[in-house]
């Protein structure tokens, strides 16, 4: 307590215990692949913040471009600002030795990362390799390319099989035809995207065909600044696509949306647009839309960061009820950002952290339990209007006046 000896007006600051949870950011993505300078930077995360610097880093005015050079320049094309680039160089696969983290583990020391992809690695085993990665970190979703050639549609509506050791690989179940399509991850960790663009390769000028993940990576990150991770990636132009490897049919995309397959589209007077939100969770998942999955990433993310105040704090009523003062305002902001469902705070989230989530077991167990639960948004994806015959005409009223 200070000491007031001499009479007058005395100004203090005091903590009032608030402590705002600060959304994290949510438009960092990260590239594993080839560089065009094979030897640059191998298995190193290096942060690139445009365009200028990837080439500065990662190429030479000679060279030809890769699936990673154009994957990274159309993700700042279409609207990214930051991202990591992880050089494999020659390394047939994504995932490194044993011994050091190589290839995509380097991408586990990066916290800041929101989106993950291996431009052009379409394989059964680079699918795994990222769905995996995505489901161990918990934080980030990754972002799947379909192979260039796809002979038959049905393939992608299949789970691809991994290849055993020194063994050839073996047909699917369902026939000889392989599966190209990745692995289910139960809580949406992936995002597959079919088919491949034509492009203009920055480094050469030529018109080539490039894997989507990178120009999707873009899309995903204007729409995070545009409007909100809450918002479904989808309905947006790709910039830069100057054509479609393969187009494809209303009847071709039914089949595919309900398989988890997000297409790539050409509209007459309207472009080339991405026309698919959903993860590869399964058609009856709640995790099935690209959306969901990202903003809870976004809540779990902030809300872990932004309570890092509490541990080691006494466990009693004072910290459960600071706890849920700062969750609920946190969740209140995204309500009325349009992040969640509901007409009321009430109907759109709950936050509980009292004696009955902290029971004397609980807290001998030095824990403290929160149970918090979202309404989230989710996509208008059928958009039905029933139109029928009226038998009737407008009626008019004579009206009179005086």
């Amino acid at each position: 307590m200070p000491n007031y000896l001499t009479p007058g007006i005395y100004v203090e600051e005091v903590s009032t215990g608030s402590r705002s949870i600060q959304g994290v950011g949510t438009t960092t993505a990260a590239f594993v692949g080839r560089a065009p300078l094979a030897d640059a930077r191998l298995h190193e995360a290096v942060a690139i913040n445009g365009w200028p610097q990837f080439l500065k880093e990662f190429t030479r005015p000679d060279l030809p471009g890769t699936d990673l050079s154009r994957a990274v320049y159309g993700f700042f094309l279409n609207g990214g600002r930051r991202c990591f680039v992880i050089n494999i160089g020659d390394s047939p696969r994504i995932t490194g030795g044993t011994r050091r983290r190589e290839g995509l583990a380097v991408l586990e020391e990066v916290s800041e990362v929101a989106m993950v992809a291996a431009p052009g690695f379409s394989d059964p085993g680079a699918h795994d390799a990222l769905i995996s990665h995505a489901e161990k970190m918990k934080d980030r979703i990754a972002i799947l390319d379909s192979p260039e050639d796809v002979e038959d549609i049905a393939q992608l509506t299949r789970v691809g099989l991994l290849e055993s050791p020194g063994k050839p690989p073996a047909a699917a179940p369902e026939g000889p035809a392989k599966g190209l399509r990745p692995r289910m991850s139960d809580n949406g960790f992936g995002a597959f995207y079919f088919p491949w663009i034509t492009v203009e390769d920055p480094m050469t000028g030529e018109r080539v065909n490039a894997p989507p993940s990178g120009h999707m990576a873009g899309i995903y990150a204007r729409t995070d600044v545009t409007r909100g991770v809450h918002k479904a990636p989808a309905n947006e132009v790709v910039f830069g696509a100057g054509n479609l490897v393969r187009h494809i049919t209303p009847d071709e995309q039914a089949e595919l949306n309900s398989n988890g397959v997000n297409c790539i589209r050409y509209f007459p007077n309207r472009g080339i647009r991405v026309w698919g939100a959903r993860t590869v969770a399964g058609g009856d998942s709640e995790w099935r839309y690209v959306n969901v999955r990202r903003l809870f990433n976004f809540v779990e993310e902030s809300i872990a960061l932004g309570t890092g105040w509490t541990v080691f704090e006494p466990n009693a009523p004072t910290l459960w009820g600071n706890i849920h003062r700062d969750v609920y305002s946190f969740l209140l902001r995204l309500w009325r950002d349009g992040a969640l469902l509901g007409r009321t705070p009430e109907q759109a989230f709950f936050v509980q952290c009292d004696e009955q989530t902290n029971p004397p077991e609980i807290i001998d167990a030095g824990q403290v339990v929160t149970l918090i639960g979202l309404a989230p948004v989710k996509p208008a994806e059928f958009i039905i209007f029933r139109i029928g015959q009226h038998a009737g005409g407008a009626e008019v009223e004579e009206v009179k006046n005086g």
